[in-house]
């Protein structure tokens, strides 16, 4: 799993980024991803990367 940041969510729109502790890249994060879990910007997560259609997306978010 990999760590990170959360840089922004909407919670009305359902999706946001998560700034990678390791590789400093931005990772899409939907709302379906996080099992139940809310996020909020700056919060820390674990997460997993899968590819999307569009590129790189969080998986699997839990808050730390």
């Amino acid at each position: 799993m990999q760590t990170g940041t959360v840089k922004f969510f909407n919670e009305s729109k359902g999706f946001g980024f998560i700034v990678d502790d390791e590789s400093g890249q931005e990772i899409f994060v939907h709302v379906t991803a996080l099992g139940g879990t809310h996020i909020r910007q700056d919060d820390k997560v674990s997460f997993d990367i899968v590819d999307g259609k569009r590129g790189l997306n969080a998986a699997n978010v839990k808050k730390q």
